[in-house]
Parts: C-alpha cells; sequence; structure tokens
C-alpha cells in the first residue's frame, strides 16, 4: 500500500470514530471540569491576538462548542470537519444559538484545504484539541494555509506533544501503557474512540516553527495540563478543589516558561503571517 492511500484510510477511520462519538461528546466532555479549564486557556490565546469582528477558519470544529463561542462574541466563523456526526450536532447547535448570519460549515478535511470552497481569506486559522494530531502529513497541512490566510493573518493551534508529564508519571501507578504511549511514536501509534481505531501522531512545538519559520514570526507557545492534571483524571478536581485551584495557579504563572510550555498533555502555539 503507497503511503498516500495509508494516509486516506487513516482519515477515514478518524472521521468515522468521531462520528460515532458525536452523539454522546457533549455530554461526556462538557461536564469535565478540566476540559473546560482546558478551553478556556486556548479561547484565551486566540482572543490574546484576535482583532474583534475577525474572520476564523476553524478546522476539526468537533460539535461546535468554540465555534458557537467565537461567533457569539462576534466573530464570522467558517467551521469545517470531516466527520459528518460532527457536523450535524454543530448545524443544530449554531441553530439552536440563532447564529446563521455569524457561522458558515463545510465538510472538508484539514488534508485536503486546497479544495475548500470558502477560501476566505481569514484573520485566523484555528484548531483545538490535537485534531491536527490525527495527520501523519502536518507540515503539508501547514504549508496549506498560507493562501487562505490574510497578511497578518494568525494560526493558533492546541497540539499534543510527544512526551507529557503527568502521563510519565502514571508509570508509578503501573499504568505503563499509558504513561509510555508516546514514546517511539515517530510512524504513529493507534488510538481508540468509541471502539474504532486510528493512527494518531505526537509533534514538538519546534516541527511547527521550524516547518513555518519561513512565513510566519512565532507570536506565543503555553504548556496547557503541565501542572494541571490532564482531563482524563477528570475526578481530580472534585476530590482534591483545594489543590487543583493551586495547580492552575501555578500552571497561570509558569506556563510560558521552560520546561513547562513543552511539557504539558498540549501545548498551544500561535503563529502570525509576515
Amino acid at each position: 500500500m503507497v503511503q498516500g492511500e495509508q494516509h486516506t484510510i487513516d482519515e477515514q477511520q478518524a472521521a468515522a470514530a468521531f462520528s460515532k462519538q458525536s452523539a454522546i461528546f457533549d455530554a461526556i466532555y462538557t461536564p469535565n471540569k478540566i476540559i473546560q479549564y482546558k478551553r478556556a486557556r486556548v479561547r484565551a490565546q486566540v482572543e490574546r491576538f484576535l482583532a474583534p469582528g475577525s474572520h476564523i477558519l476553524e478546522l476539526n470544529a468537533g460539535t461546535g462548542e468554540d465555534t458557537v463561542y467565537f461567533a457569539a462574541a462576534g466573530h464570522h466563523v467558517h467551521a469545517t470537519d470531516l466527520a459528518e456526526g460532527m457536523l450535524e450536532k454543530l448545524a443544530a447547535k449554531v441553530k439552536a444559538h440563532q447564529l446563521n448570519d455569524q457561522v458558515s460549515v463545510e465538510r472538508c478535511s484539514f488534508n485536503d484545504l486546497p479544495a475548500l470552497q470558502h477560501k476566505g481569506p481569514y484573520d485566523l486559522i484555528f484548531s483545538n484539541f490535537a485534531g491536527l494530531n490525527c495527520t501523519g502529513q502536518l507540515g503539508e497541512v501547514l504549508h496549506s494555509f498560507g493562501p487562505l490566510l490574510k497578511p497578518k493573518g494568525q494560526i493558533t493551534l492546541a497540539i499534543l506533544p510527544p512526551f507529557c508529564l503527568w502521563e510519565t508519571l502514571l508509570a508509578l501507578r503501573g499504568d505503563f501503557k499509558t504513561a509510555f504511549r508516546r514514546f517511539n511514536s515517530k510512524n504513529g501509534v493507534t488510538a481508540y474512540v468509541e471502539g474504532v481505531p486510528f493512527t494518531c501522531w505526537y509533534y514538538k512545538p519546534s516541527f511547527i516553527t521550524k516547518t513555518l519559520q519561513q512565513d510566519y514570526e512565532l507570536l506565543a507557545i503555553e504548556g496547557l495540563c503541565s501542572i494541571v492534571p490532564p482531563s482524563y483524571l477528570e475526578r481530580f478536581p472534585d476530590k482534591l478543589p483545594r489543590l487543583y485551584r493551586f495547580l492552575m495557579k501555578l500552571e497561570n504563572r509558569f506556563k510560558s516558561r521552560w520546561p513547562w510550555k513543552h511539557t504539558g498533555d498540549y501545548y498551544i502555539i500561535t503563529l502570525r503571517k509576515k
């Protein structure tokens, strides 16, 4: 099997997995306090640099939580995803919030952005919660952003790095599978959502900055859940509320410093087109 065919299969499997999860996605993740914290952190970095009334191209938009948030704040959002189930939930949510004038929706893979019908240009290309970790061709995806961005347009991405301190520490509890799942992941590792397997890759911030260094300047890198526990430890905030609040304060203080900006469950990175 040639490499292109394999990437197409991986992409289709990821879309099938998340489409299957779409029916229960919000019920699982909306009540999770760490997920709420993560969304607030990612949105804060976007809003730190984004002008009012901007036009946003959102990749892997999912059920539209961020779509609705930014549209309600006065931005225009073109929301894209490959998972049909996710797009159905997104469209219903946009209608329920009466945001149809602020939001457009298109089924499109981030691996196929040259085929996008609504090409902008945009003030921001935005991808949250590791959607871009579902491609082994991230360099090509990043290079496809340029024609879709205005001069001085921005990119904000939330990406899974190849090392997470919290995950590695799970080895102390005997959970070696989780602790070392990101190690030796050059060729991708198998992940599961609703029992459907797909391939996931992990990328250092340096991969993104080096790939885009000719045409973009780095504005910010922040570690996300480097001191705060990852969201799959969802009981932590309720079991240890004082400690959880303390860890949030620490992470807010050190999020942009080494090593914390490189050791989280995610990192948030923003770059500006030169």
